[in-house]
């Protein structure tokens, strides 16, 4: 399920049929974050991964699986354990500036009858910062990974 929770948010949710704990190890661990982050066929590479206030996140993408291009750069701003991982990219680790910055996002987890409840919602600073976000495929892409991530959770499970 896709909306616009303001003018200046969007929000996706979807069931995953797995345990929080599965999900969320699925964030937490690199090996396991880059088989889903980044919409297949392209490939994804987890420069850093430190889950806590402060910590870093970088990844970085390819097509060909050789040239490696930045794909994010940020910091986390929350992390509680099986339930909410905030990150944004207007920082980098250890609450440096980012040069640019565009979007802060919000994981929410929570049990759900069927497995987990996956709620991310993207704030932009701007409308015009959201609807550029929208255009570029907020929608497609994020609903892709998590259909990745999703994926890789129930199948293990």
């Amino acid at each position: 399920m896709y909306s616009v929770v303001s003018e200046l948010d969007l929000e996706l949710s979807r069931v995953i049929r797995a345990p929080r704990a599965q999900v969320w190890n699925a964030w937490v661990d690199p090996t396991r974050l880059a088989q889903w982050w980044i919409p297949k066929p392209m490939l994804c590479r987890v420069l850093s991964l430190d889950v806590r206030p402060g910590g870093s996140f970088v990844t970085q993408m390819s097509e060909n699986g050789e040239d490696f291009l930045p794909h994010l750069t940020g910091c986390f701003l929350d992390a509680v354990e099986q339930k909410r991982i905030v990150y944004t990219n207007s920082l980098t680790g250890g609450w440096r500036p980012a040069s640019k910055g565009f979007v802060t996002a919000i994981i929410d987890l929570a049990d759900h009858p069927d497995g987990t409840l996956y709620r991310a919602v993207a704030l932009h600073k701007s409308r015009a910062d959201r609807e550029t976000h929208e255009e570029l495929g907020f929608h497609d892409g994020w609903g892709t990974v998590v259909a990745q991530l999703a994926q890789l959770v129930e199948t293990s499970n």
